[in-house]
């Protein structure tokens, strides 16, 4: 059965910084891309960020660019994402997803996900 534990949210001044960790069980995890989301109260998935089985092939939201670097270590079954420079508006509960074969078609899509863990809160304040 596979299991998708995330870790690491909080509450941090807006400006601040925090890593999420994601780890995972029950799937070859260095066969799997994996991909973060996050879901405000009252609003859709959204994609934050993705990468291949590798690591080597990532893919961001526009929101994040340049702010969030998503990783992983394939040795320890964990993904990570580094948020810096976090914003009010990155409220939200992360999810970390293992994609399926139809990630590769488009990872910003939350139905090419095949599991998914139970989230973890990150609060920004102004």
């Amino acid at each position: 059965q596979v299991q998708l534990v995330e870790s690491g949210g909080g509450l941090v001044q807006a400006g601040g910084s925090l890593r999420l960790s994601c780890a995972a069980s029950g799937l070859t995890f260095s066969s799997s891309a994996m991909g973060w989301f996050r879901q405000a109260p009252g609003q859709e998935y959204e994609f934050v960020a993705a990468l291949d089985s590798s690591g080597f092939s990532t893919h961001y939201a526009d929101s994040v660019k340049g702010r969030f670097t998503i990783t992983r270590d394939n040795a320890k079954n964990t993904m990570y994402l580094q948020m810096h420079s976090l914003k009010p508006e990155d409220t939200a509960a992360h999810y970390c997803a293992a994609g399926g074969l139809s990630y590769y078609r488009d990872p910003t899509i939350p139905n090419n996900y095949n599991d998914w863990g139970q989230g973890t809160q990150v609060t920004v304040s102004s």
